[in-house]
């Protein structure tokens, strides 16, 4: 096998440099987001957009093509004069690993450097709790991974976690999970990895990768609510994540919206996703069975023993039970939705996360409610629509994350 030539990240880091090389290191990181936004490239059109001289553009691209991170793709098709040479990102100058955690798996994916995806995605049964248990295992399985891939074909360059709860991904810390230890989990994590470590709240994670793979890429302004077990939204404003002053924006679950004696995870009463989340769609459905109810759930499950993937999964088969009550959780849903309209004016307003895989079943009154309550000026300028990469959008958005942080 051929030696690649190391990549120098240390290149795109102003930090690292002055004066001169100082000002060339983000002209060349200019460039590159200039031509992972557009595909490809030619020097004129980036000295253009840059506004920098085309001979100096020229050496930019040159450094950058001996550096490894572009590559030329041929000549540009024109009616006359001298063709223009186009310049894409090469897509093994770097790879990425993504890493989302849910309540009961782990999924993991590798991502190149023009954002393709490596093999298949592969997932792990794992249990998420707040334990030095679950904490071990969680290395584990990541170190288990990593073992398995072919390292001498990847140039790794930074692994990407996406985890449920509140987390300051500038400092690495987790609030709900594995608050336990004196350090950031991020520092942790790097420490046992030995690979730098980047991590974020799963609902950023995946408003960040509709941002970047989906038809959502030239919107600025996208609300993403990720309907798990719990309640979380991600945002972009004006094409950034917005994160708010601690870095914990986003706990929308935790609204006290309601008016019940119910009690939250969070231990107050009347919480948004007390009767519009998993855990509300799971208790009514126990409820109901324990009251006599039916379901096609009971024929390889006790009631005590059913989590949510099993409702879910039955009304993708036409279970009438659970479609009767994602309508119910869909309609309050609808509630908290038009508050997100009326609050942001977002382009996109998008449903992801494990009840959306439901579809139409849980759209469509949450739909219907959304008008009922929301302003019709505003909502009729927001696109809802359900997540177009799924289950996946939290792996891809991890992947993505630790690729920005490292190039970008």
């Amino acid at each position: 096998m051929v030696q690649k030539k190391k990549i120098d990240f240390d290149l795109f880091d102003s930090k690292v440099h002055s004066g001169v090389a100082s000002k060339n290191a983000s002209l060349k990181k200019s460039i590159i987001k200039k031509i992972d936004k557009n595909s490809h490239c030619t020097i004129t059109e980036l000295s253009k957009e840059l506004n920098i001289s085309v001979p100096k553009t020229t050496t930019l691209i040159n450094s950058l093509l001996e550096d490894g991170f572009i590559e030329d793709e041929g000549k540009l098709d024109s009616t006359g004069g001298r063709k223009a040479s186009m310049y894409g990102l090469s897509a093994n100058a770097c790879h990425f690993i993504g890493v989302s955690i849910s309540r009961f798996h782990i999924d993991f994916v590798v991502m190149d450097f023009k954002k393709n995806i490596i093999g298949s995605i592969q997932r792990e049964a794992y249990k998420f709790e707040n334990t030095e248990e679950s904490l071990k295992q969680l290395i584990l399985k990541i170190e288990t991974y990593l073992s398995s891939l072919k390292t001498d074909q990847l140039n790794i360059k930074g692994l990407g976690i996406s985890m449920p709860g509140r987390i300051n991904s500038k400092l690495g810390k987790a609030f709900n999970y594995f608050n336990f230890i004196d350090e950031p989990i991020k520092d942790l994590l790097q420490r046992e990895l030995n690979i730098p470590v980047y991590v974020e709240n799963d609902s950023r994670a995946m408003v960040f990768a509709e941002m970047n793979m989906s038809d959502a890429a030239n919107e600025k302004n996208l609300v993403f609510v990720n309907l798990d077990y719990g309640i979380g939204i991600g945002i972009i404003i004006d094409g950034k994540t917005y994160y708010g002053k601690s870095g914990y924006s986003g706990e929308l679950g935790h609204i006290p919206i309601f008016e019940n004696e119910i009690i939250c995870i969070c231990g107050k009463k009347g919480c948004f996703e007390t009767e519009a989340s998993g855990f509300a769609l799971k208790r009514k459905f126990k409820e109901k069975l324990k009251s006599g109810s039916t379901s096609s759930v009971l024929a390889n499950k006790l009631i005590d023993d059913i989590q949510l993937p099993d409702i879910i999964n039955a009304a993708k088969h036409e279970d009438m039970l659970a479609i009767e009550l994602l309508a119910e959780v869909g309609e309050k849903l609808g509630k908290g939705l038009a508050v997100l309209i009326n609050i942001f004016n977002p382009e996109t307003l998008i449903i992801g996360g494990a009840l959306a895989e439901t579809g139409d079943y849980i759209r469509l009154p949450a739909r219907s409610v959304l008008n009922k309550y929301s302003s019709a000026l505003v909502n009729n300028d927001t696109n809802l629509r359900l997540s177009k990469l799924g289950e996946h959008a939290g792996v891809i958005g991890a992947c993505l994350i630790a690729r920005s942080r490292v190039v970008f």
